[in-house]
Parts: structure tokens; C-alpha cells; sequence
């Protein structure tokens, strides 16, 4: 099972934040790959661990995944995305919050929705229920952040 370590930060924008998260997730693949091209090379490969690190000093990420795929058969795409990106951990409130929503009449003439205090509560009370969920995906690109809008507003 892997392991991570765990921050909270402040950034002052949610641009900053993505930015930060897209290089914990690169920086998630670029270690595994190294990894797994390492204890490939200690555990298959029957070289000690200094050996497998000169092997492996300064190669890119192709070479490591043709190391990994010419020495031991081993296609490095058809890991587990968990070791290839990570987890995620975020609330899923499984619909675009209403606060954040636009009827389809308002949102044709260009105007946005005022909701009433009440609706405002009943939203409150929905997303403190929300469904804390852990998922491997891609959190680099955009359709992760387009599926998830509420994470990238103060709501």
C-alpha cells in the first residue's frame, strides 16, 4: 500500500492551489516510476541498490520505462493508476452547488439566479452530507476541476 505525506496549505488563489496539486501529482508519477524501475532492477534484476541507482542516474522517463519493459517485461501504463497518480480525497457533493448554479432561462439571457436564505440553508445542510470520496484520477488537466467546480470556489 503506498504512503504520502500530508500538508495543508494556504495559497492565495485557486489558480495557485491547482498549480501546487498538478505538481504533487507529477511529482507522485515521477517518483513511482523511478521506484518501480529501481526495486524492478533490485528485486527481478538481482543488482544491489547502489547498482540499480547508477543504472538509473540520470535517465528520463523513457528510459526508465524501457528498462522496465526490455529487462522485465513490465509496461509501466498498465500500473495501477493509485501508484501512477495518487489519491485524491475530496467532498463529492454529486451535483454543481446551488449557489454556483444558473437556471437555464437566467443563464440564456445572461442573467444569474439570487436564491433565498432558506434555499441557501437547505444547500448548506445537502453539502455538509457530502460524500467524502478517494479516487486515482487525474487532477492536471481540466476535466476533473469541470467535474468538480465547487472545489475551486469559496461556496
Amino acid at each position: 500500500m503506498p504512503s504520502f505525506d500530508g500538508r495543508v496549505v494556504q495559497y492565495p488563489s485557486t489558480s495557485n492551489m491547482r498549480d501546487y496539486l498538478s505538481w504533487r501529482q507529477a511529482d507522485c508519477h515521477i517518483n513511482n516510476l523511478y521506484n518501480t524501475a529501481f526495486w524492478a532492477l533490485v528485486q527481478k534484476g538481482d543488482v544491489g541498490t547502489t547498482e540499480a541507482e547508477e543504472i538509473l542516474k540520470g535517465t528520463v522517463a523513457s528510459q526508465k520505462n524501457e528498462i522496465l519493459f526490455s529487462r522485465f517485461g513490465i509496461n509501466y501504463n498498465d500500473e495501477p493508476e493509485q501508484f501512477k497518480k495518487g489519491s485524491v480525497l475530496f467532498r463529492d457533493y454529486g451535483a454543481v452547488s446551488i449557489g454556483s448554479t444558473i437556471s437555464n432561462a437566467a443563464e440564456q439571457q445572461g442573467e444569474e439566479r439570487e436564491f433565498s436564505k432558506k434555499r441557501k440553508e437547505k444547500e448548506k445542510k445537502r453539502r455538509s452530507k457530502a460524500e467524502i470520496k478517494l479516487q486515482s484520477m487525474d487532477i492536471i488537466r481540466d476535466h476533473f476541476w469541470e467535474a468538480h467546480p465547487w472545489l475551486l470556489t469559496d461556496e
